[in-house]
């Protein structure tokens, strides 16, 4: 995942931003730059590939400063490239920037700075905000304020660092919404910026972090924390442990609390590199697809085990719907001794987060007895089952330390989503319209999930009152219902509360003798193309005195009356809703599970990857 370092203080700011760096090259990143104040002036070097190409130009063409930011990226916006790489700096050199997120309207943006003139020299959502800082400077603004409206024009989540030549003395830095932490280590005459605690950790203890919609002057002597709107923040000063581990929670209780809030962050990651946004079309180079391979495709046989089993229920919605090839699901511990029917047409799609699920892999050597093609969607590069695979899909979520997992069920639903559309498109079967819809739709989703992850205290609220419940029912629709199984679980694996999940339509099949006012009904009617068979579904369970736990669409006066209690989400296209509804899901099980007292991260019997059968 992309990184961000920092440094303004007496130093030469060059080593501690290129070893900062690779504190968090375990997150991923395809190109890599410094930029740093020399002279009056700035001095920028980055390049495509990894740190080492980045510390060798540096060595050939030595920079010394006591001011500068760095980064490693994973491309969203246009190829991984040397003009792509971060920093990006101004049209009058004086103004330079590194950002984690996506600049959803961006394109607009763009439009309006070329029709003024401005000339851009990257094909990235990123070089907006230096065009649109330089725009408010020659307005007049000082730096704080053209930072300042400029953040108020781009719309997402981000974290944002910006540094000006004519400013020496200051760095801003921001954060809005849920793209990525970041924080701010206080020193003695020396101040640091990172995007993630073990960056800094080897010069301070003391950090703040940033919360959503607060601005950073960061200077030597000190930080002034203040609202995007200008009103001034005492932040409060966390100490943070020595220990590696304990370093990598920053701000969170638990790691499984720290990867649910980092899935905007993950979603935004594993759509880097495969989605440009200016041609609507996506990449997925790894999985070897060609457009002769896809019209050959006579069925995809998608095999998993627990999560990802239930994105696999959600991707065969979707590959047959946009890309109109069956598919079925088989748990990968059953596949292997069904003697299934497959052949050279068949394609098994193994989705592991760690890629040595010994269930999984045995099931992809059945599909390679058998003539399959194989591939993966997987987290763990290198892995076992990215090794074995004809092709595969990178989930770039970055390390998940919770057994029970969260942004590595995110991910391969945006991958699974972006795999159909380019099946889809590879068979012809797409408009340029329709595939422009599809692309464009992907844009919103890491925002959508921060609005979701905004909501927290309303679902810890919720955790408070439902933390004594021995049962609970799960329902839902369509696209949904695999999610009704994943809540399910989440809750099952850590707060050990029995669950039961359903299709919500065989509710009166059998799970409707069991609802009384002790079994909590949580049901995700949201407005998609099954809404209105969901409001019948929540009135059967009320009718029998049932508590429902609405998961509903903001501002759905039916749910708000339909509903006990509502977990409200944000309007999302519905093929990509899961990744919403999902949410809600995952925080209530952390806190229910937390209020408990248990162990969130190392719940009993269960491990993080199950080599054995």
């Amino acid at each position: 995942m992309c990184g961000i370092v920092g440094y303004i203080g007496f130093r030469d700011a060059t080593p501690i931003i290129l070893n900062g760096l690779k504190r968090l090259e375990y997150r991923g990143y395809d190109s890599a730059g410094i930029a740093v104040l020399e002279d009056g002036h700035i001095e920028l070097r980055r390049d495509v590939g990894k740190l080492n190409k980045l510390e060798e130009m540096v060595k050939e063409r030595p920079l010394q400063g006591q001011v500068g930011i760095g980064h490693t990226r994973w491309a969203t916006h246009g190829q991984p490239s040397a003009r792509n790489a971060h920093p990006h700096i101004g049209s009058t050199g004086r103004v330079v920037v590194v950002h984690n997120g996506i600049v959803e309207n961006y394109l607009e943006l763009r439009q309006e700075l070329t029709d003024e003139g401005v000339v851009f020299n990257s094909e990235t959502d990123t070089e907006t905000i230096v065009h649109l800082v330089e725009k408010h400077l020659a307005a007049g603004c000082d730096f704080e304020e053209a930072v300042r409206k400029c953040l108020l024009l781009i719309k997402g989540a981000h974290g944002i660092v910006v540094m000006s030549a004519d400013e020496p003395d200051k760095i801003v830095a921001a954060r809005i919404g849920n793209a990525g932490g970041v924080v701010i280590g206080l020193g003695e005459g020396e101040m640091f910026i990172a995007s993630d605690v073990p960056a800094i950790l080897d010069h301070t203890r003391q950090v703040i972090f940033l919360e959503s919609r607060q601005l950073a002057v960061v200077s030597r002597e000190g930080t002034r924390v203040e609202t995007l709107e200008g009103k001034f923040v005492t932040p409060q000063v966390h100490t943070v442990a020595w220990d590696p581990i304990a370093a990598e929670k920053g701000e969170y209780r638990h790691f499984m609390q720290k990867e649910i809030h980092e899935q905007v962050r993950s979603l935004t990651d594993t759509l880097a590199g495969r989605v440009d946004f200016d041609q609507s079309t996506i990449r997925l180079p790894e999985l070897n697809l060609t457009p002769d391979s896809a019209r050959n495709i006579q069925k995809i046989v998608i095999t998993a085990c627990g999560t990802a089993a239930h994105a696999g229920m959600v991707g065969k919605i979707l590959i047959e719907r946009i890309a109109r090839i069956p598919v079925e699901v088989d748990i990968a511990s059953e596949f292997r001794y069904r003697d299934p029917i497959i052949n050279e047409g068949t394609v098994v799609l193994a989705i592991s987060q760690s890629g040595e699920t010994a269930d999984t892999l045995a099931a992809m050597e059945e599909g390679r007895k058998k003539g399959a093609v194989l591939w993966a969607i997987v987290n763990a590069i290198g892995s076992q089952a990215m090794r074995v695979a004809d092709g595969y899909i990178s989930m770039q979520t970055g390390p998940e330390i919770g057994v029970a997992s969260t942004k590595a069920f995110t991910a391969p639903l945006v991958d699974l989503y972006m795999l159909a559309v380019l099946l889809a498109d590879y068979r012809g079967l797409l408009t340029t319209a329709q595939r422009k819809a599809l692309v464009s739709d992907l844009r919103l989703v890491p925002d959508l999930a921060g609005r979701c992850l905004d909501r927290g205290s309303e679902v810890a609220a919720l955790a408070a009152e439902l933390k004594n419940v021995r049962d609970m029912l799960y329902l839902g629709r369509g696209i949904n219902m695999p999610i009704a199984y994943e809540g399910a679980l989440k809750l099952k694996e850590i707060s050990y509360i029995h669950a039961e999940a359903y299709p919500a339509g065989e509710m009166k099949h059998g799970p409707i003798a069991l609802i009384d006012k002790d079994m909590p009904v949580l049901a995700i009617m949201t407005k998609d193309p099954w809404y209105e068979k969901m409001v019948s579904q929540v009135e059967q369970a009320k009718a029998r005195g049932g508590v429902v736990v609405a998961v509903a669409t903001e501002g759905d006066a039916l749910a708000d009356e339909l509903g006990d209690h509502v977990l409200w989400v944000p309007e999302a296209p519905w093929m990509l809703s899961p990744v919403i509804t999902v949410i809600p899901l995952q925080l209530l099980a952390y806190h229910i599970a937390s209020l408990r007292g248990l162990d969130v991260d190392q719940p009993r019997n269960l491990a993080k990857s199950v080599t054995v059968e």
